[in-house]
């Protein structure tokens, strides 16, 4: 099962009262729901790939509003990859669509949005939300991939909705169309896990938070040793670097020619070719100077030999 199957499995396991089951039954019915005419009466299908969700209309469907939906299994075709899930209406839909704000009172007008003031309790915003992401909604796998959550919607008045109930939260969520609708997405980490909290997925939330902090971490340790390994790398440069122009100035000229304190840093660098310029310090026959105090010796030392070679 993917992770956002996960997600999904969970969110349909809450039990909710009334007003917010309303709530998530707008959003599944508004986003995922197809009207038609049978016999000169409206008839309502609702489709999901999740029979989890297609469950969970039914029930929500039955316990609220009495009504006896039919679920149904349309089996997967050739470029289909998954079974379509049906939850079939064939009565009382005029009235449900009515009551979820879904079409407009006395006539056949669809709300694109949910008018202004039905929806009013952070409770049934939540909810809203919750059966948004049901209905459209996807999260990658923390584990593989970059972090990604986004919901799916038809209606770009919708989509900018549900973007800016999101951002009540301050989730920093965007829009952006996509495959002839719109989506609103996050990509921030951090905001994805308040909001699978938020909707009611706190197991998912919790798996996300572990694996955000196994990756967190992995990634510190990694620039860690990343920074290590190139500050040794550049230690180790500047070691054979100094050690070629000893070489080359001891063949030239040789180390008498260098000034006493400059000698005794070139000759000690010779006997200790991979210590640190602050373990070179502690070597001299002379007494310890600091390391700032070695390396401008050996900066002198590194100008003496370019001049030999000009």
């Amino acid at each position: 099962m993917s992770y956002a199957s996960e997600v999904k499995k969970e969110l349909t396991s809450i039990d909710v009262h009334a007003g917010n089951a309303k709530a998530e039954l707008m959003a599944l019915i508004r986003m995922n729901g197809a009207i038609g005419i049978n016999n000169r009466m409206l008839t309502l299908n609702v489709q999901t790939e999740n029979p989890a969700i297609a469950r969970r209309i039914y029930s929500l469907l039955k316990e609220f509003y009495h009504l006896e939906a039919e679920l149904s299994v349309r089996r997967k075709m050739k470029l289909k990859k998954n079974n379509q899930y049906i939850v079939r209406l064939k009565t009382g839909v005029k009235e449900l669509l009515e009551d979820l704000a879904i079409l407009k009172k006395d006539s056949f007008e669809i709300n694109e949005t949910v008018p202004e003031g039905m929806l009013t309790s952070e409770s049934e915003i939540r909810s809203y939300l919750r059966g948004a992401f049901l209905a459209g909604g996807s999260v990658n796998n923390p584990e593989t991939s970059r972090y990604h959550l986004e919901i799916y919607s038809l209606y770009e008045a919708h989509n900018q909705m549900i973007a800016d109930w999101i951002n009540r939260y301050e989730f920093n969520a965007r829009t952006t169309d996509r495959r002839s609708g719109f989506i609103v997405y996050m990509k921030e980490a951090e905001h994805i896990a308040d909001f699978l909290q938020l909707i009611g997925a706190t197991t998912a939330m919790l798996k996300f938070e572990d694996v955000r902090i196994m990756r967190d971490m992995r990634n510190s340790v990694n620039r860690l040793v990343n920074c290590e390994t190139a500050n040794l790398n550049k230690v180790a440069n500047a070691s054979m670097k100094q050690i070629d122009n000893i070489e080359y100035i001891d063949q030239k000229v040789g180390l008498g020619e260098l000034p006493p304190k400059l000698r005794e840093v070139a000759e000690a660098r010779m006997a200790n070719r991979e210590v640190s310029l602050k373990e070179l310090g502690e070597l001299l026959p002379g007494g310890p100077i600091s390391k700032s105090g070695i390396n401008h010796r050996l900066r002198k030392i590194n100008q003496f030999a370019e001049k030999l070679r000009a």
